[in-house]
């Protein structure tokens, strides 16, 4: 998660800023957060499908808003691409369990969940892995561990739904009260690990939560080996074991990589260890190509990236990279409390976002926010996300009593172990998030986006090929999720340059022959 963004970061800042961050630059992280904060044709009728009122306590109503991408998944430039070259928008949640066994299942995640996302058109989610869990002891891999994960991955894509592997870690590991790393893989120097000040402080005041870090990133020897190479290896042995599956959207890499003791310094920029995250995303990525040659590798950049930092990343690493990002407003919690909105500063984070593509050739995801229950909040990320035209995954499905967040205010479904049903679900962030949204697009989006206060949907897209090359043939597909929280009711479409093949909950069209170009707009029925 997010550095400062979500529901328990502005309490957490307030003591940590300017009681704990002893020894750090603190005056400019205060500089960033208060930046922040001041940025202040035809028509068709559908039947209604049996679902509650939007704001009603109601889960997902059987049937899926999902269509599954054509495997294998790859990108042209920006965009994230199926194997016919139509553009993938996913929208989806991410499901990262930090607390033992360490897996979906574990937390209470199945397959009803998996049905829930697909009825309300949510076609990907970000699986957690924790090295902690796959490697317990130098180079053995708990293989029953990924089985596990495997049979979440695969109860998500017989719903159409594909996975994205996420390499999870905060605060490095469980000794500085966090998760990811294992016990044998943290240097720390001897350093100790207090104050304990939890998530986000230790970052910002624990001398050996800094020292595990910066020996990380410098590649340090632990038992004969460097603690990149251990991690490498760990990461290629994943993707050896999932080589060839059609449901995994890819892998990203490391979360929120943290620079230690640089970590003042980097509040802005990071240039001089800019170059060390390019060398470990560089040694992570011919390890895995060792096993894998073709899946989409996801880098991500320092942590501050999150709340207004540019990234210098700029080393292309092969054909198959993405760049993963995360947006969260420093002042989440008290945005509608002081009127202090956000969106200026998540269009500058896609902004930057799109800034590295254009350097790197990446495509682009943004694989984390909003771990908040405030659905303004998430509707301005989501509408942020329409505007950049980039697909989104929110933090997050469950609460899962995650150490190092706020699991009574973060979660889409309150209990994960209980059906997503009734008062479980947390039906206004349900209502924010269950929006329509292109799924597969035979063509180039030029813009889309969803008025909650209207509910009305617009698509345009040119049926020029992501790759620039010829446009798509007359008749070739494009599906929009058309969740029913959103049109109880049934809705209505208008098309221009395409026809209407089937409509529902996930709205199909055609091109029609000679169109370069096509428009969608849906409105309540």
């Amino acid at each position: 998660m997010g550095l400062l963004g979500g529901s328990r970061r502005l309490a957490a800042a307030a003591t940590s800023l300017l009681s704990v961050l002893a020894g750090i630059n603190a005056i400019a992280w205060i500089g960033v957060i208060v930046g922040i904060g001041a940025f202040a044709a035809s028509a068709f009728a559908v039947p209604a499908n049996a679902a509650a009122s939007p704001g009603r306590p109601a889960p997902g109503v059987p049937g899926s808003a999902v269509v599954a991408p054509a495997a294998p998944v790859g990108h042209a430039g920006r965009w994230i691409t199926d194997a016919t070259g139509r553009v993938l928008t996913v929208t989806g949640v991410n499901m990262v369990a930090k607390r033992a066994p360490y897996t979906p299942a574990g937390a209470g995640f199945g397959d009803a969940d998996a049905r829930f996302l697909a009825a309300n058109g949510f076609t990907a989610v970000r699986v957690g892995v924790l090295w902690q869990a796959l490697e317990p002891r130098p180079g053995v891999f708990n293989d029953r561990y990924l089985a596990s994960i495997a049979a979440t991955v695969r109860d998500l894509g017989s719903h159409g739904i594909v996975s994205l592997l996420d390499f999870h870690q905060d605060l490095y590991g469980q000794r500085f009260q966090g998760e990811g790393a294992p016990a044998w893989a943290v240097d720390d120097d001897g350093l100790p690990a207090a104050p304990k000040s939890g998530f986000p402080g230790n970052y910002f005041a624990m001398p050996g939560l800094k020292a595990a870090y910066d020996n990380f990133w410098a590649n340090a020897p632990v038992r004969g080996r460097g603690l990149q190479d251990w991690y490498a290896a760990a990461v290629a042995h994943v993707a050896a074991y999932f080589r060839g599956s059609p449901r995994v959207l890819g892998y990203d890499l490391y979360n929120e990589p943290d620079p230690g003791t640089s970590i003042g310094t980097c509040a802005k920029a990071c240039p001089g260890m800019d170059a060390r995250l390019d060398a470990f995303y560089a040694r992570v990525t011919a390890a895995v190509r060792r096993a894998d040659k073709s899946s989409l590798l996801f880098d991500e950049p320092w942590s501050s990236f999150d709340i207004g930092a540019p990234s210098g990343l700029d080393s292309p690493r092969d054909r198959d990279t993405g760049f993963s990002f995360h947006d969260y407003c420093a002042l989440d919690d008290l945005s509608t409390l002081l009127n202090v909105a956000c969106p200026p500063a998540d269009d500058a984070v896609f902004a930057s976002a799109g800034t590295v593509s254009q350097r790197t050739g990446d495509a682009l995801l943004l694989t984390e926010f909003g771990a908040t229950n405030d659905a303004g909040v998430l509707s301005g990320v989501v509408s942020g996300a329409e505007r950049a035209r980039v697909g989104w995954l929110q933090w997050s499905f469950c609460g899962c009593d995650d150490p190092t967040g706020s699991p009574r205010t973060e979660g889409l479904v309150n209990n994960a172990k209980a059906p997503p049903a009734g008062d479980n679900v947390n039906t206004g962030m349900l209502d924010a998030l269950a929006v329509p949204s292109p799924e597969l697009v035979a063509g180039t989006p030029e813009s889309y986006g969803y008025d909650p206060g209207s509910r009305v949907f617009t698509l345009r897209y040119r049926t020029e090929r992501a790759d620039g090359t010829a446009p798509f043939p007359a008749g070739s597909v494009t599906s929009v999720s058309v969740p029913a929280v959103q049109y109880p009711h049934g809705y209505a479409v208008r098309a221009t340059g395409a026809r209407v093949v089937k409509h529902g909950r996930v709205l199909t069209l055609a091109s029609e022959p000679g169109a370069t170009g096509v428009s969608v707009t849906v409105r309540p029925g």
